[in-house]
C-alpha cells in the first residue's frame, strides 16, 4: 500500500511531516496550526491516514491531504 502527502510524494514510516492546513481536533478544543511539525509519523491501515504523536493530543490521526512531507 502507497502512502503519500498532499504533493503526491511518498510517506514512510519515521518520516516527519508539516501540516499544511490550520486544523480543528474533533472532540477536543485543540487547533492545530499550520507549519506544525510531526516526527516520527507511523502508517495506518488506510492509505489517507497517518497516526502522529503530539504532545496535546494523545493518538492523533490525520488525513493526509493535510500534510507534506520535510
Amino acid at each position: 500500500m502507497e502512502v503519500k502527502d498532499a504533493n503526491g510524494n511518498l510517506l514512510n514510516e519515521g518520516d516527519t511531516v508539516v501540516l499544511t492546513k490550520d486544523l480543528k481536533v474533533k472532540g477536543t478544543s485543540v487547533n492545530l496550526k499550520r507549519g506544525t511539525t510531526f516526527k516520527n509519523i507511523s502508517l495506518t491501515n488506510q492509505a489517507d491516514e497517518i497516526e502522529c504523536k503530539s504532545k496535546k493530543v494523545k493518538g492523533l490521526i490525520l488525513k493526509t491531504a493535510f500534510v507534506k512531507k520535510k
